[in-house]
């Protein structure tokens, strides 16, 4: 994640940005990712309209008691994902925040993963709601969780 920087971004300059032009410049390293990203070690590496991935290199920071991957650091992957994939395809001074997700966790997810990739894509882009799916894949292409979202569009 070299060259990144790490905050958040001002209402009004979000105004001046299409989601788009937003996700874009999270992953190009343009804009700040939030410090959650920092927090955990996750970054966005793609960005496209309806479409977003990050990854991340799961590390002993990321377990819990029983040695896997706490479900809360993959929940908040999709969440990131498929958020983002709704803000993608949003016009300009528009936001969209979560109102329901639901994840599956298919397979443990350990260090011995290795780097995993979170893909979000677009189902239903609306006005006012857009729903995104998402999933966490390990490095041989295997499904490690699912995910569904439903997003709140809304005026900045």
């Amino acid at each position: 994640m070299a060259g990144k920087s790490y905050g958040t971004i001002s209402t009004e300059r979000l105004k001046e940005l299409s989601g788009l032009e937003f996700v874009q410049g999270l992953a190009s390293g343009t804009l700040p990712l939030n410090t959650l990203a920092e927090t955990l070690g996750y970054d966005i590496v793609e960005a496209e309209e309806g479409q977003v991935v990050l990854t991340i290199t799961p590390t002993p920071a990321h377990l819990n008691p029983w040695g896997t991957v706490h479900g809360g650091v993959t929940a908040t992957l999709l969440d990131s994902c498929m958020g983002l994939a709704v803000q993608s395809t949003l016009p300009r001074g528009f936001g969209s925040t979560t109102l329901e997700f639901k994840i599956s966790l298919i397979r443990p997810i350990t260090p011995d993963t290795g780097l995993i990739r979170a893909e979000g894509n677009i189902v239903n882009a609306g006005r006012k709601v857009g729903i995104a799916d998402g999933r966490v894949t390990d490095g041989k292409g295997r499904l490690l969780a699912h995910g569904t979202t439903t997003c709140l569009v809304f005026p900045l």
